[in-house]
């Protein structure tokens, strides 16, 4: 079987985008699917590997398509934030649309092209949603009904931690540059993420250094990945406990800086529902052709890097000089 694929990413958060409705993917099962995602995500492919697949399908009636992300340990994530932006991307110039929705595990989501962040990088907005924080809907082993800046000493001494999902799973803790640039991060997210009484089904851990009121800085230990150049829904979800915490306006945009660039974050409550709005890059670096054999061999036939991450680096360099700044 050949398969077209393009590779992508937001905020440096790569994936390949595969569409189902073209080819015999829609007839696979998920453990094919999950072993697809083994295999092309490897670091050690000729394509450089990636952390999952995006994989389009067709949507219910009121959306233009369906994503579903295997990441490339073979687990499949309920929502992706950057990789939705791409598949946004991805959908919508194919319908010609500057708006529509996109059904994803858990809701259909409004994704919307956006004015450019800079140096011409396609830009697109996501909805993130739903959002909840009662400890059954990670799942988190928890006796109270919300965990909100709160402390588990059994975690760590010292740290505060809010719980959530939207709808995977987050812990998120804000942290001084000094811990921030200790290993707390990864052997708490490495605990969290193997067998324990806390997240029966592991989570996305972030540490996150807040700059001024607009800005904040998130690092992210991924679920099924590791640690990752960004994480989008980790970064809407840190930017929501962030207006939270600090009793900021929902609607105003945040400035959140990752190690693979930044995104814009704002939100916005209707009844008793909130919702996030995760605005940044769906850039495309390249596209090509696989061969699938009977055996499971991927061969590649067509491999054509786009022009696009050059301007992508660009914004990349303009964040690395400010993060050296504010440290």
């Amino acid at each position: 079987m050949k398969l077209d694929f393009i590779k992508v990413h937001g905020s440096q958060n790569d994936f390949f985008i595969l569409d189902e409705r073209t080819t015999e993917l829609g007839t696979w099962n998920d453990s094919e699917k999950a072993a697809l995602a083994e295999k092309l995500c490897a670091r050690s492919h000729e394509l450089g590997g990636a952390d999952g697949i995006l994989f389009v399908g067709e949507g219910k009636p009121g959306t233009i398509g369906k994503m579903r992300v295997f990441n490339s340990d073979g687990s499949e994530a309920s929502m992706c934030g950057n990789g939705l932006r791409t598949v946004a991307r991805y959908l919508l110039e194919q319908e010609q649309l500057d708006e529509a929705k996109v059904e994803t595990m858990k809701a259909d989501l409004i994704v919307k092209k956006r004015e450019s962040l800079g140096y011409d990088i396609p830009t697109f907005e996501v909805e993130i949603s739903p959002v909840l924080f009662d400890p059954e809907s990670l799942p988190f082993h928890y006796e109270g009904k919300q965990l909100l800046d709160g402390q588990i000493p059994e975690l760590d001494p010292e740290l505060h931690f809010s719980a959530l999902a939207v709808p995977n799973p987050h812990l998120v803790s804000f942290v001084d540059e000094a811990v921030l640039e200790s290993d707390k991060q990864e052997k708490l997210a490495s605990y969290l993420n193997s067998d324990n009484p806390f997240f029966p089904d592991g989570v996305n851990v972030s540490f996150v250094r807040k700059f001024s009121n607009h800005q904040i800085f998130v690092r992210t230990f991924e679920r099924g990945v590791g640690f990752t150049n960004a994480c989008g829904t980790a970064m809407s979800a840190s930017s929501l406990i962030k207006k939270l915490l600090d009793h900021d306006k929902l609607e105003e945009v945040i400035d959140v800086y990752n190690d693979g660039g930044k995104v814009r974050v704002s939100a916005k409550q209707t009844g008793d529902e909130l919702s996030i709005q995760l605005i940044g890059n769906a850039t495309f670096t390249a596209r090509g052709t696989l061969e699938l054999s009977e055996n499971g061999t991927i061969t590649v036939l067509d491999n054509r890097e786009t022009n696009e991450q050059e301007d992508y680096l660009k914004l990349e360099s303009e964040v690395k000089h400010f993060l050296q700044r504010v440290k």
